[in-house]
């Protein structure tokens, strides 16, 4: 393993004022000599004195950290001024020996299968497209989708923190990116100068009580969703919220019994589910999202379906990244699922009543894991880290996709080490919005590596 620890990158630059390099990084980290893969590397560094790296991961899992990194590096503007930005695509991801499943017209499919099959036919689609992206992963991978769970990339990280040269990581971590942050720590809880976990998933949680957790996040942001819409006048769906929540229904009813044409592909069920989704992940998007409907209402999809190939990463010439391949197999290794389709039905009914327009919907989208070719390669449990100093996590009281119980969830597991802060409002994870309290927080945190007493809040 030291081999791997005492390596130095090799930058060159990228373009844009970012330089790249790779990190060797073994396969199996329990058995070091049997193959390795290179992980992709980006750094932006100090515009004044260099005191460090701040490492950052944008979520998913298999968002792309590079892409990440080229996108947002303004945001951090202020902690760039003594610290190196660095990221990086996880391994299974984006440059880092991606994993990828299926062709882009095999996923255009996945993706329009309905959610919610409400006939017999549709149920054995959902079911025979789920086993499909199941067995395709594994043909074109083999065993290599069990070296790609966040354990492994956990370990990729500090092989990381080695090779630029910090002898404790500095870290920002969205979404997703607080579980990659949250198992480093239970791995390397002395390796740690300051981790800020933005969007908090809980760890203690498996794939079904996740998924259940997940959409309560987005029945809430929904409902307020509602209500701006109607605040705002001629919302389309109706002039109350209790008619407004009847007509999204109607609407969905609508475009599963009659898809909507948009030039060569068509709205469906199932890209409705995933547009009316994707809509939720900031406020900013709310006016797309209320015009999308209003579109869709009068037999117009373009606006829904442009906001599913936003989530889903569906490029312009219908090819995609490879988010939602190494999503799934990073999620199916990453905690337990139920093993069986009748498995994932028996959580149906609770997911349900949890969440009448999300639960089953989200639920069912982890279908393919009980077909899975590999075993995940722990079980949920809360996550601990003896001997950490104060890790930030942050939450948003009405975040859609990670909700704020995730977030006291894991500051909790932490015991003494965990300190949260909090913003009041709607919308997925808190720095990135470049609200002053959090950012003020966030960056001086970063910066001294000295946390604020209590729980703050901000908004």
């Amino acid at each position: 393993m030291q081999r791997f620890y005492d390596q130095k990158l090799a930058w060159h630059s990228c373009g844009g004022g970012f330089s790249c390099s790779s990190l060797l990084v073994p396969v199996d980290y329990q058995k070091p000599n049997a193959g390795t893969l290179r992980i992709a590397v980006i750094r932006k560094k100090a515009t004044g004195s260099h005191r460090g790296s701040l490492l950052l991961n944008p979520g998913g899992p298999g968002g792309s950290g590079v892409q990440f990194l080229r996108d947002a590096a303004f945001a951090y503007s202020s902690v760039n001024n003594h610290f190196d930005l660095v990221s990086f695509d996880p391994r299974g991801v984006g440059e880092s020996r991606p994993i990828r499943c299926l062709s882009s017209s095999q996923l255009d499919t996945i993706f329009a299968a309905d959610p919610v099959p409400a006939t017999p036919a549709a149920r054995a689609r959902l079911i025979s497209l789920s086993k499909q992206f199941a067995d395709a992963c594994w043909q074109r991978n083999g065993d290599y989708l069990a070296h790609v769970g966040t354990l492994d990339s956990a370990r990729d990280m500090d092989v990381l923190r080695a090779a630029l040269g910090d002898k404790k990581l500095t870290y920002y971590g969205a979404s997703y990116g607080t579980f990659l942050g949250a198992k480093y720590a239970q791995l390397f809880p002395t390796h740690i100068r300051a981790l800020v976990l933005d969007g908090a998933v809980n760890p203690a949680e498996n794939t079904v009580a996740g998924d259940i957790e997940q959409s309560r996040g987005f029945e809430t942001d929904l409902d307020d969703f509602l209500a701006w819409c109607v605040k705002q006048g001629s919302c389309p769906l109706g002039s109350s919220q209790s008619a407004a929540s009847a007509g999204l229904d109607q609407l969905t009813a609508q475009v599963r019994a009659h898809p909507e044409s948009v030039g060569g592909r068509s709205l469906g069920a199932g890209e409705f589910f995933i547009g009316l989704a994707s809509g939720f992940y900031s406020t900013s998007e709310w006016e797309s999202l209320r015009q999308a409907l209003a579109d869709a209402k009068n037999g117009h999809g373009a606006g829904m379906l442009a906001l599913a190939d936003q989530l889903t990463e569906r490029q312009h010439n219908g090819s995609y990244t490879n988010l939602m391949e190494s999503n799934m197999a990073i999620n199916c290794i990453d905690r337990d699922s139920p093993r069986s389709v009748a498995g994932f039905d028996a959580a149906a009914a609770q997911a349900q009543k949890a969440s009448p327009h999300f639960g089953k919907d989200i639920l069912y989208s982890s279908l393919p894991c009980a077909f899975w070719h590999v075993p995940p390669v722990e079980r949920a449990h809360p996550v601990s880290a003896p001997g950490a100093p104060p890790i930030m996590v942050v939450g948003t009281t009405h975040d859609p996709a990670t909700p704020y119980a995730d977030a006291q969830a894991l500051a909790a597991q932490l015991g003494p080490a965990g300190r949260l802060l909090t913003l009041n409002g709607d919308g997925h994870t808190a720095y990135l919005r470049g609200d002053p309290c959090i950012t003020s927080y966030v960056n001086s945190y970063l910066e001294t590596a000295r946390a604020p007493q209590g729980s703050p809040r901000c908004g």
